[in-house]
């Protein structure tokens, strides 16, 4: 008989989540890692970056507080406390899981993992075999790099140096229009750098609905954010302490000076040196090739998370690991529809979507019906202070049925859930307007934006 019923390689929120879903259900599992537990979402992605966030809102309100009526003088901050925050409250959380991998009987094994064959995974730094009956690849992904930069960690780095470096720069160029790009973006901004984001595609979050981009990109420049889109990085060197880029857009060449780079241009699979090749498990462009019950070509083995591909999100990865421990003890769970899983950046004003955007509709001839509403026109988001952005709802005319949604302005990344359960639940947009909603509270927008696809509105 097999040590395990399975074993799974990577502690992200992918890994550790199918391992206690895997233990609750009877299944005899253990986790090989070499890196910190929780992965990087925990340690070096998702949970440090919002915790700058939260300081950076903290520090924006400071800088508006005459709006308020409140007046200040010599207002000090330091970006140094924000990181030891952040770090303090990974190693809560990291602490959490082992406590929770413990409780669910879950065994550790810290090293680094080969899968041998389709039922042995060796840890190489001791020799150990595990024989198991099933096998899990969630070794996540890192960050991608171009190869004019270097990177050194001090001028030019990606997302993980820049949660453990406690400055500030006078200055710092951001390649990437993305989720992080805008993140951190906005964090150093608040902190008073001079802010410059160069997206290659013709747009900042790129994937998301258009009107949702052209609403950031006002905002960022009223913050006093420089957008660059459609714009290529064409070279760039380090001198002393600061970087010299040069960049190409339709109004020519221009050469940047800057006191920190930062490359937000996306990720690529952990895949190497893991043993695949040799077992033959298929892969493409860098990720691991996956069907709906997140199997590979391997019948036996499984990849769930970034290495996948399939939708760079932590909650994604954890929703998979779901999947496959519950498809291992026969559940046969619904299979994932990733165009029902929402999207959130957590840069002010936060964007939150899920589903299909207008320009998709448009591009394969689908009629829709959209509902628009203005945080402006809200009087909880106007109590706040926070009136950028609106919500958008697209929807079948015939039935009324939610395609999808899109929201940007003042924590959308929470009103977005109340959208996805109603499109789980098979609800209409004629019901979202039904809905009654507490006022003032900023999920109103949801409920005008809903009555605004049938012209039905009352508050604009």
């Amino acid at each position: 008989m097999a040590d395990y019923d399975l074993v799974v390689i990577g502690s992200g929120p992918g890994g550790y989540v199918a391992a206690i879903r895997a233990a609750q259900l009877g299944l005899r599992t253990t986790i090989v890692d070499e890196g910190e537990i929780g992965g990087v979402c925990l340690n070096w992605g998702c949970i440090p970056s919002k915790s700058l966030l939260r300081n950076a809102e903290i520090l924006s309100l400071f800088h508006r507080a005459n709006e308020f009526g409140i007046y200040y003088d010599n207002l000090q901050f330091d970006f140094g406390m924000a990181i030891k925050r952040s770090r303090s409250i990974v190693h809560r959380l990291t602490r959490g899981i082992e406590a929770l991998l413990r409780k669910n009987q879950v065994d550790l094994v810290r090293g680094r993992a080969f899968i041998r064959d389709s039922t042995h995974v060796e840890v190489r730094e001791s020799g150990k075999l595990l024989s198991t009956d099933n096998i899990v690849i969630a070794t996540g992904a890192h960050q991608r790099t171009l190869p004019q930069f270097q990177i050194d960690g001090k001028i030019v780095m990606t997302s993980r140096e820049a949660l453990s470096t406690s400055d500030v720069p006078q200055s710092v160029l951001i390649i990437g229009g993305g989720a992080t790009g805008c993140e951190f973006g906005y964090v150093y901004n608040t902190y008073g750098a001079q802010v410059t984001i160069v997206e290659l595609m013709s747009a900042l979050l790129p994937s998301q609905d258009l009107e949702i981009s052209s609403q950031l990109e006002r905002s960022f420049t009223k913050q006093g954010i420089r957008i660059l889109t459609s714009t290529e990085v064409i070279s760039t060197y380090t001198s002393g302490s600061s970087a010299t880029t040069v960049l190409r857009n339709d109004g020519g060449e221009e050469t940047l000076e800057v006191d920190r780079v930062l490359l937000a241009i996306g990720v690529q699979g952990n895949i190497d040196d893991l043993g695949l090749e040799g077992v033959g498990v298929q892969t493409n462009q860098g990720f691991v090739l996956i069907d709906d019950q997140m199997r590979t070509n391997i019948p036996n083995i499984f990849a769930i998370g970034d290495v996948t591909g399939k939708l760079l999100l932590a909650h994604v990865a954890s929703a998979q690991g779901v999947t496959v421990a519950e498809t291992l003890a026969g559940q046969n769970p619904t299979p994932l529809d990733y165009r029902q899983i929402p999207a959130a950046v957590y840069c002010q004003p936060q964007v939150a979507s899920w589903g299909i955007t207008e320009q998709e509709a448009r591009t394969i001839g689908r009629e829709v019906q959209i509902g628009r509403f203005p945080f402006a026109a809200n009087g909880k988001a106007l109590s706040l202070g926070e009136t950028d952005g609106f919500a958008k709802i697209i929807v079948d005319p015939e039935y009324g049925q939610l395609l999808g949604a899109h929201l940007i302005g003042p924590e959308v990344t929470e009103l977005i859930a109340e959208l996805s359960m109603t499109s789980l639940l098979e609800g209409t947009a004629k019901e979202l307007g039904w809905l009654v909603h507490a006022h003032p509270s900023l999920s109103e927008v949801i409920k005008e934006a809903a009555l605004a696809t049938r012209n039905e509105a009352i508050h604009i």
